[in-house]
């Protein structure tokens, strides 16, 4: 039925926003002098939600944020060793090990011998690539997609380029706004694989439509009829 299967990566694949959150507990311990933890937050969430059109996705504009919102929150009174402490706290999200979510090596393995597979994600160009590179998924898909965002129109020009008929197309992934209803949007089929924790940028409601939610990622070839393929899943 599909003929190309899309899969995003970011906390469908390998973990992401547990490192950013981490990070964002640190960077309110850093300000805690001069604002409430839960303000620090909201003001960083505010600065990055902003900064989405210049910056984009990805550590490289989470770090370019948390300065900026050092900066306005402490009325230009950040030192300089707490910058560089910014800094190195993005050093450090870059260069995290690539943590796979359970059962995805297997079953994105067993999936590649039927299905011809797409690395779908949006981000930091380099970042996205060094982390398939690190992850060891990279010789699965028959090719990968770094996009800027993902809504209807990104998903139309996907499935153009990849000749590939709306109905033929299924993406899978942790997030409804990006993964799930733009793909709807677009005709193709979606699988929503809901991850332990969401940045508020990407909470949204199904707005009413019936949408196809697994718990697992092992749960996937099962759904396509092809349980069997897998030993042990």
């Amino acid at each position: 039925m599909f003929e190309l299967i899309a899969f995003d990566a970011d906390d469908t694949l390998w973990h992401n926003e547990s490192v950013f959150q981490a990070t964002e507990a640190q960077f309110a311990r850093l300000l805690e002098s001069h604002h409430p933890a839960d303000s620090v937050r909201q003001r960083l969430f505010a600065t990055e939600t902003k900064n989405l059109e210049h910056f984009g996705y990805g550590v490289k504009g989470f770090v370019l944020s948390m300065i900026e919102t050092a900066v306005d929150l402490t009325e230009g009174g950040v030192r300089g060793d707490e910058i560089r402490q910014i800094i190195e706290w993005g050093h450090q999200m870059l260069r995290a090990p690539v943590q796979l979510l359970d059962g995805v090596r297997e079953t994105i393995e067993a999936l590649s011998r039927r299905h011809r597979l797409m690395l779908l994600t949006k981000g930091d160009l380099f970042d996205q690539e060094s982390k398939l590179a690190r992850s060891g998924l990279g010789d699965f898909f028959s090719s990968v997609e770094i996009v800027s965002e993902k809504n209807a129109s990104t998903y139309q020009r996907v499935m153009t380029r990849s000749g590939i008929e709306p109905q033929h197309f299924l993406m899978i992934g942790n997030s409804l706004k990006s993964d799930v209803l733009p793909a709807i949007d677009a005709g193709a089929s979606a699988i929503h694989i809901p991850y332990e924790l969401t940045w508020a940028h990407e909470r949204v409601d199904g707005h009413g439509r019936e949408i196809t939610r697994l718990d697992s990622i092992r749960e996937v070839p099962g759904w396509l009829g092809e349980s069997a393929v897998i030993s042990g899943l």
